[in-house]
């Protein structure tokens, strides 16, 4: 059970990480845009239109990715107290409340507005249009990726309300832990204090 659960984390993941690199299409398709606008004097009206779906496929996305790193905003002013099982008591409410219905919902509904689109081969209100049938299609496909990370959740939560801790899950990139950063180097508290009081100190003496 674990291996499938860390194999979805593993999809995920991947995902998240593939479609990180609209980022730099992003930002090389905005800074071309402005050398050509202001330098060349050669606007392209369907720029604005292609960054915009670039940001979406991001967002949509990274969805999957995002539950299955924890990332996702939560309200933990209390629930980061409780104990494992009551957190997955909690969250397990709220999956099948809330979430799969949602999320089902999102995807149902993504594949309609998806299928309508690519039927009418609709296109960009623009000057110059772009398709818009293909960026519709990630719709569904984002819903089906958190549809699936999600049941992975609720599998999680029925793994810690019979074990009381939570199983492991796939790792990524994280933020800095400045304590495991001292560790890691070797520096403690007085380390620290030392050179501040060191670098104070050389302050004080200039004239």
């Amino acid at each position: 059970m674990q291996k499938i659960l860390l194999f979805v984390d593993r999809l995920s993941t991947l995902a998240g990480q593939i479609f990180a690199w609209a980022i730099v299409a992003l930002t090389a398709l905005i800074s071309w845009e402005v050398f050509s606008r202001y330098a060349l004097n050669t606007p392209h009206a369907w720029v604005l239109d292609a960054q915009i779906m670039l940001y979406g496929v991001l967002f949509m996305m990274a969805g999957a990715y995002t539950l299955a790193k924890e990332g996702h905003v939560r309200g933990d002013v209390l629930y980061g107290f409780f104990p494992p099982r009551l957190q997955a008591g909690i969250d397990l409410v709220l999956y099948l409340v809330f979430f799969i219905p949602g999320i089902f919902a999102l995807s149902w509904a993504g594949l309609t507005f998806a299928e309508e689109s690519y039927a009418i081969d609709e296109t960009t209100f623009s000057p110059e249009p772009l398709p818009l049938w293909p960026f519709k299609f990630f719709i569904p496909a984002a819903g089906f990726g958190l549809l699936l990370q999600g049941l992975v959740e609720i599998v999680r939560c029925v793994v810690c309300l019979r074990n009381g801790a939570w199983p492991s899950r796939e790792q990524d990139v994280e933020e800095v832990d400045v304590d495991k950063l001292k560790a890691m180097v070797n520096v403690t508290d007085k380390d620290i204090a030392a050179l501040d009081g060191y670098v104070v100190g050389r302050e004080e003496k200039r004239p």
